[in-house]
């Protein structure tokens, strides 16, 4: 029952921030010149059939703070491949010349980031990357589906499995994720990188957790 109510509560954030989303005028420029701005820009990479505003919410959260927030229209809901992921992310580091960029990354947005880190930033313009509940290692649940935007999370996709090997790349990586995360049943844990257990469970709802958003403030604007 008590997970039950955890989906419940899951989903319904999820419908709640997508509702935010459609009706959101926020433009992506006035996120990128905030009045004073302090630290390094952030990039931010949202999770499968998530527009950029599903990551509003932390978008005004850095912004209020001084941050300079980039978000990749380009991505729409975020279906295509991961490769493909990447290497709009790598283009527009590129286009904008941004430098020492951190990535705050939901779910299929920290594979995206890993595969830029690895792949699409021969200038190292990522410094680092946050991610949220990553299915790192893929999700068993995805042989389930046949849409291949959510399959292309299976344990044994080649890209899943390139991603786990490369380990250097790592060290630069936060996961945070919850204790219970009913998408990726395996965890978000990564080897080599740094570990934060959030006490939120769901895999959408941990996004508000506070201790998620103070150690987002910690990183960027108090580095």
């Amino acid at each position: 029952m008590r997970r039950t109510w955890w989906r419940v509560r899951d989903y319904a954030a999820v419908l709640a921030w997508q509702a935010a989303g459609i009706v959101s005028r926020v433009d992506p420029q006035d996120l990128r010149t905030p009045e004073r701005p302090v630290g390094p820009p952030v990039v931010l990479l949202p999770g499968v059939y998530e527009s950029w505003h599903f990551l509003l919410p932390l978008a005004r959260l850095l912004h209020r703070h001084g941050v300079r927030v980039h978000v990749l229209p380009e991505l729409g809901i975020n279906r295509r491949p991961v490769p493909a992921g990447a290497a709009l992310l790598g283009r527009y580091l590129a286009e904008h010349d941004l430098h020492d960029a951190v990535l705050v990354a939901h779910s299929k947005g920290g594979l995206i980031g890993k595969l830029a880190m690895l792949r699409e930033d021969p200038d190292e313009r990522i410094s680092s990357m946050i991610a949220v509940n990553t299915p790192f290692a893929g999700s068993a649940y995805a042989r389930w589906f046949v849409v291949p935007a959510v399959r292309a999370f299976i344990p044994s996709d080649p890209t899943i499995v390139a991603l786990g090997a490369e380990l250097e790349v790592n060290r630069r990586i936060t996961s945070v994720h919850s204790r219970w995360d009913p998408h990726i049943p395996g965890g978000s844990a990564l080897d080599g990188a740094q570990d934060v257990v959030l006490d939120t469970p769901g895999h959408f709802l941990p996004l508000t957790d506070p201790r998620l958003h103070t150690l987002l403030v910690e990183r960027i604007v108090g580095r």
